[in-house]
């Protein structure tokens, strides 16, 4: 069932990606640290002028954190965040060069930095499928499909691993993003209009 899943979804989004506006490893990285409890769309908003103000893991290091606050309070949490953003830029001077690192171990080693934002990373900037992004929609989706019970989002990735084949670990994430935006919604799921209604268990038709 999981490979029928991933056909259909696939067939249904063929170019389904991040919806994340980054142009390298440390924009993305940033703006995956701004995703969380916020929109995509309302991140994209933000990160023109971060970019603009911050273009390097360097210049955000020394930024004043209420400077920082005040471009991205508009995402929630901006104080935590920005502390965040902060932080990761300065370990990024101090451990890496100030590059992004293309490892799991390392990036979870950064300020607010886990295992979801590093599998983000590895996936969509160096193209690397070392795990699968397992967000809110992830979990919801697999949880609809029967896929797993788990309810702790590695678990969940731990879980989805072995279902898949490792190639489309990254494509997965993005096919079950888009579907639980466009389709299987948390409230209102539209199980009618839904390609996987006939073999999900959850679909009220």
């Amino acid at each position: 069932m999981a490979q029928e899943i991933e056909r259909r979804l696939a067939t249904l989004y063929p170019d389904a990606h991040c919806e994340l506006d980054f142009r390298s490893p440390f924009e993305l990285l940033c703006a995956t640290i701004l995703s969380a409890q916020c929109t995509d769309k309302r991140v994209n908003m933000v990160t023109p002028d971060l970019f603009r103000r911050w273009p390097s893991a360097a210049a955000l290091g020394v930024a004043a954190p209420e400077d920082v606050e005040a471009v991205i309070k508009s995402t929630g949490f901006f104080r935590a965040k920005a502390k965040s953003l902060i932080g990761m830029a300065r370990a990024l001077v101090a451990s890496h060069h100030g590059e992004v690192p293309a490892d799991m171990d390392a990036l979870t080693a950064l300020p607010g930095v886990g295992r979801k934002t590093a599998n983000v990373l590895l996936g969509n900037a160096f193209l690397r499928n070392d795990g699968i992004v397992v967000d809110t929609h992830v979990a919801r989706l697999t949880s609809r499909f029967g896929l797993t019970s788990e309810t702790d989002a590695v678990r969940i990735e731990q879980a989805l691993m072995p279902l898949f084949a490792r190639d489309g670990w990254a494509r997965l994430s993005h096919l079950l993003i888009w579907h639980g935006r466009r389709v299987c919604a948390a409230r209102k799921p539209r199980c009618a209009d839904c390609t996987l209604a006939d073999i999900c268990p959850s679909a009220v038709t």
